[in-house]
Order: structure tokens, then sequence, then C-alpha cells
């Protein structure tokens, strides 16, 4: 007759599960701050404006090329999530003004854009007011994480 014997294998001698993998935390922040009282496809049109130029001045923000299973290319986008946010006017002209003091790369958009349809009058509509003046429907501000949490003080998250 013979005896099996399992040999017990401490926990610790197991084959650790991979970890996952930590959160990308950012130390920069990317945010558009949108007027309240916009209609949703204003939203979608300013978002999408006011984002397009962070690239050109932030390079760093753009992540490399995309390729699906196919290898068929697609653009690099930004390397790191898009925060939108949105509050009345008296928020968002505060917000310019804060992104301003800071000197953070920042675009801008104004009610007046609605009515151009080009950006050589886009640039004009934007010209042909005083900074104190302008009737901003959108900002997008980027840089350190805390200097952006500054310049957002009193927006809230877009729902």
């Amino acid at each position: 007759m013979t005896t099996e014997h399992t040999t017990a294998v401490p926990a610790s001698a197991e084959p650790a599960a991979p970890a996952a993998p930590a959160p990308v935390r950012f130390d920069t922040k990317i945010a558009v701050l949108l007027r309240e009282d916009l209609e949703s496809w204003q939203r979608l049109n300013v978002t999408a404006f006011l984002v397009s130029g962070l690239g050109s001045r932030a390079p760093e923000v753009i992540g490399e090329p995309y390729a699906d299973a196919d290898d068929t290319p697609y653009l690099p986008m930004f390397r790191q999530p898009v925060l939108v946010f949105e509050g009345g006017k008296e928020t968002l002209t505060a917000a310019h003004g804060r992104a301003l003091a800071r000197s953070l790369p920042r675009s801008v958009f104004t009610s007046d854009l609605f009515a151009t349809g080009n950006d050589r009058d886009n640039r004009a509509a934007v010209r042909a007011v005083p900074t104190s003046q302008l009737d901003l429907v959108g900002i997008a501000v980027y840089g350190p994480r805390n200097a952006v949490d500054k310049v957002l003080k009193g927006a809230r998250m877009h729902p």
C-alpha cells in the first residue's frame, strides 16, 4: 500500500497575480469652461474649437498616432482627458482674468463667433473687442493642475 503525500505550498510561494497598473495622474490639466446658457450644439461646437488650439501652443499635450489591428493609421489625440465645466457669465469672466494673470495657455470663444463662418472673420471679431468687454461663451486653459483649478474656481463640472 502506497501513501501519497501532498506538500502544501505556502501562500507566499504561489506566483503573485500581476499588479494592476497604477492610475496615470497628470501634473497638468486641460479644461474647458462653457457658459451655462449655451444650447447643446453650441456647447459641442465651442468645445471643439477651443481645444483645437492647445496642441499648437503646447505640443506636449499631444500623444502618439493611433493604429488599429490592420495598421490603419489615425491622428494623434490629447494624451490626457479634457475636463469640461460650466458656469455663468460672471464665472467665465473671472476665470478668464485668472488665466490671464497666471499667463496660462488659453483660447477664447465669444458670442460674436456664432455669426462668422471662417477663421479670418473669427480672429477679426475677437480683435475688435477690448479684453474687458469680450462676451465670452467659452475658454480653454492648460497648465499645472493646481493653477487650472484656481482659474476654474466657482465653476462646476458639466453635466
